[in-house]
């Protein structure tokens, strides 16, 4: 059998019944891991800083190394998954995020940088390889489940910004122990994925180099690389920005949850929605023009604080589960939804990495969170132009 013909196969015969169910909760515990080990460092910067005695460019470093390498390890992922199974990449990256959070525990500089740019290469591995998996298991109800995903991805880190404060506080700030907790969830992940480890579906190890010629492949990746850039920009820098505007850092972890938790529902709802069209582009430009309005509350008002947030962080909250979408609906097959996935987040997190720290430097230079946020602005417009293709009724070539 070639590896065509294997992939061939296992996009024509997706779990049934019981084992469809225990599919679905193991994706929903990975994803559930896939962000709270990153998100958590962001209300405790100052703190590990202060602690190690970082400028504010050394501690950008802890939140944009990860979200670097989830684009670094992106093309490595389809690879993996050819030659190991899905199934077993993922528990692979599973168990090398348990021992990345062990390295970051170690007192030491050189682990905890070592230990977060692990962290995210595990992370970026479960990203790539987590939608192909669902567009083999669960074609037929795509929409729901990218929306579940999702909707536990942005869970995972509304959670994580939410409860990192005061653990930490209950903890007498030793915050080593408290960034590093998530390694119990990545425990119980393991676990509850060890039924899938005996089954083995590979798909073809074919590149996709054809991809990067690819109009609507580029679209995509355009999209999910705005979308990120929104998303950790703003994770990394709005707690900064409450607290210069007169929050505890206590009540802008809190604002930055419920902002999240608002995200969380947009990525359960957006795809459900989208997915009931074979156009999805009203739906996307309303969650771009939302998030917009946010941010244009942000950089003009110190008012309504807690409103503009949440608007704000709309946008990246539904568009996640759309750009995730976008890679089901428009590829041909498994293999290229792998494909497609890689490239996508290959090019969207490398990009999404560099905004924290051009917004962080531009802060540093005016002093000036509203001409530090128009990065963000920009980066919609992009997304919107983007749109216009990826969310099209189109499909790339085989």
């Amino acid at each position: 059998m070639t590896a065509t013909e294997n992939t061939t196969r296992a996009d024509t015969a997706p779990t049934r019944g019981v084992a469809t169910i225990v599919t679905a909760v193991g994706i929903m515990l990975v994803a559930a891991n896939l962000r709270p080990a990153v998100v958590g460092v962001a209300p405790l910067i100052d703190e590990i800083g202060g602690d190690n005695g970082f400028s504010n460019a050394i501690s950008g470093l802890l939140t944009t190394l990860p979200v670097l390498f989830f684009g670094l390890a992106s093309p490595i992922a389809p690879r993996l998954a050819a030659r190991f199974g899905i199934e077993r990449t993922i528990f692979g990256a599973l168990v090398t995020l348990v021992v990345a959070m062990v390295l970051r525990w170690i007192p030491d500089t050189i682990p905890l940088f070592a230990g977060s740019a692990l962290i995210g290469a595990a992370i970026g591995i479960c990203n790539v390889v987590l939608p192909a998996l669902i567009k083999r298991d669960f074609a037929h109800r795509s929409g729901l489940m990218t929306g579940l995903y999702s909707m536990t991805l942005s869970g995972g880190a509304a959670f994580a910004a939410g409860v990192t404060a005061p653990v930490d506080a209950a903890l007498g700030g030793h915050w080593r122990i408290t960034v590093n907790l998530w390694i119990l969830l990545a425990l119980v992940a393991m676990v509850v994925w060890i039924p899938q480890l005996t089954r083995m579906h590979t798909t073809t190890a074919s590149p996709g180099g054809h991809l990067w010629r690819n109009r609507v492949a580029w679209a995509v990746t355009i999209f999910m690389g705005t979308q990120s850039l929104v998303f950790y920009t703003l994770s990394a820098w709005i707690p900064s920005y409450l607290m210069d505007v007169g929050y505890s850092r206590g009540a802008a972890g809190t604002t930055l949850a419920l902002a999240q938790i608002v995200a969380l529902t947009a990525s359960l709802v957006a795809p459900i929605i989208a997915g009931r069209f074979a156009d999805q582009r009203v739906v996307s430009f309303v969650v771009i023009g939302i998030s917009a309005v946010g941010l244009i509350g942000l950089v003009t008002t110190h008012h309504w604080v807690v409103l503009w947030t949440m608007l704000t962080l709309i946008g990246p909250g539904a568009s996640v589960s759309l750009a995730l979408l976008f890679m089901v609906l428009r590829s041909s097959s498994t293999a290229q939804t792998g494909q497609v996935s890689g490239m996508a987040q290959f090019v969207g997190y490398t990009l999404a990495a560099v905004g924290p720290l051009a917004v962080g430097a531009i802060h540093d230079a005016t002093d000036s969170w509203s001409i530090a946020f128009s990065v963000v602005g920009l980066a919609l417009v992009f997304q919107a132009a983007a749109t216009t293709l990826a969310a099209r009724n189109v499909r790339m070539t085989p």
